[in-house]
């Protein structure tokens, strides 16, 4: 099935809105395995019409946002009507509607108001029960008479307004026009500590040998979605091999982050974790109290980005700091094996590095980082990694790394090769 979004607003384009719907759009149509082919943003007024008839000359199925408003720029119902060669007619029960609807707020429905009435001859129109404006669904048997054969939604911009509508009223048609659409299922694969064309080599012979399944690969920031959709039982097949040849390296398949992995581990576990970071200011801790229920498993964060703070809230001693650096093997896990003493958890995860763009040294370039990982009745284990790229993605590398250890940890499995 070939499905297009368009979306409309002036404000899209000039950047005064971030078109958000369109992200949103993708998201949800991925869920029931289906992938946009093209998405435009038009303006106001009726650039819709020209984008609009091109889509449904080469889509199934077309999904326009916005234009759906009381003025005269929004004109999606008009070019809908103009391309599809259907008359446009008030709807009469939506006339009532919007008439209730401003009697509640002591208000007449004036002519402007009265515009979001009109539909298209033929069209179904879509409740919208947090605004004015109905949605329109035109079945694709509508614009036979022009030659095409495409169904058109025409939803609201708001997304408060849209998204409710699509769950409740778009999805359950779109399933009706897909074979096997009830069955059909989309899932994401999260895989951390391996490069996307590592695990394309691992997964592909594998996955392309299963029947139906469409494959599609995404690297994150630390991670790499596998992006799975087809047949439900297809789906199951390729989640054990997907565990079979990279079980280790899984975070999760269900859209959990590693940090809400590591949450639920330790929960589940009755364990407690706590953090001791230099080069990124508390960027573990901030990851781990992102998710709820954080508080039942993570007692202590310390930002100990001065030597002297090393020394004084996790007892490094200030001799190894001068014999080493701040940056080295034997600080990162001294100040692991202090964080574990201090705060009596079970685990204790420690960072130091160089952040950049400055502080690097041939022996040590601007990147370096030592991860330290600490847990009662087991040596301290520490890797040395390098990160390269601006201060936030040296950030957010050396977390999800850290991060990962622990998850690792908590799984039984041995840290990864460096």
């Amino acid at each position: 099935m070939k499905i297009e979004l368009i979306n409309t607003g002036t404000e899209l384009l000039i950047g005064d809105v971030i078109n958000t719907n369109a992200a949103w759009l993708g998201q949800k149509l991925a869920e029931l395995g289906l992938a946009v082919e093209r998405s435009t943003v038009v303006p106001d007024g009726m650039a819709i019409q020209h984008a609009l008839d091109e889509a449904c000359r080469r889509s199934d199925v077309v999904i326009v946002t916005g234009g759906l408003g009381p003025t005269s720029d929004d004109v999606s119902r008009e070019a809908a009507s103009a391309v599809l060669g259907l008359a446009i007619q008030v709807s009469d029960a939506i006339l009532t509607q919007l008439t209730e609807f401003f009697a509640k707020r002591g208000k007449p429905v004036n002519e402007h108001n009265k515009r979001q009435a009109m539909v298209p001859h033929g069209g179904i129109t879509l409740p919208n029960p947090h605004g004015t404006a109905p949605g329109v669904f035109l079945p694709a048997a509508l614009g036979q008479s022009r030659g095409l054969n495409c169904a058109v939604f025409l939803l609201p911009g708001p997304p408060r307004e849209l998204k409710p509508m699509m769950e409740n009223e778009v999805v359950p048609r779109l399933k009706e026009m897909l074979p096997g659409g009830e069955d059909r299922v989309c899932r994401y694969f999260n895989f951390t500590g391996l490069g996307e064309s590592d695990i394309s080599m691992a997964l592909q012979d594998g996955l392309e040998a299963i029947g139906g399944l469409e494959i599609g690969y995404c690297l994150g920031k630390g991670d790499v979605d596998v992006r799975l959709s087809g047949p439900a039982a297809a789906i199951e097949q390729a989640g054990v091999l997907c565990r079979e040849k990279l079980g280790e390296y899984l975070i999760s398949d269900d859209r959990r982050l590693v940090e809400e992995v590591c949450v639920a581990m330790l929960a589940e576990k009755g364990q407690w974790v706590a953090t001791a970071e230099s080069c990124t200011g508390g960027f573990i801790a901030h990851r781990l109290t992102n998710v709820s229920g954080a508080s039942k498993v993570l007692g202590h964060g310390f930002v100990t980005y001065a030597n002297e703070a090393k020394t004084q809230h996790l007892g490094v001693p200030a001799a190894l700091i001068a014999a080493h650096g701040a940056v080295s093997e034997e600080v990162a896990a001294a100040m692991a094996e202090g964080c574990l003493r201090v705060s009596g958890a079970d685990h204790a995860v420690a960072v130091t590095g160089i952040a950049g763009p400055t502080g690097g040294t041939p022996d040590k370039p601007t990147g370096t980082v030592f991860i330290a990982l600490a847990s009662k009745g087991q040596p301290v284990e520490v890797q040395k990694r390098w990160f390269s790229g601006e201060r936030e993605r040296f950030k957010i590398l050396t977390s999800q790394t850290a991060l990962d250890f622990l998850r690792r940890r908590l799984c039984g499995y041995g840290l990864p090769t460096a």
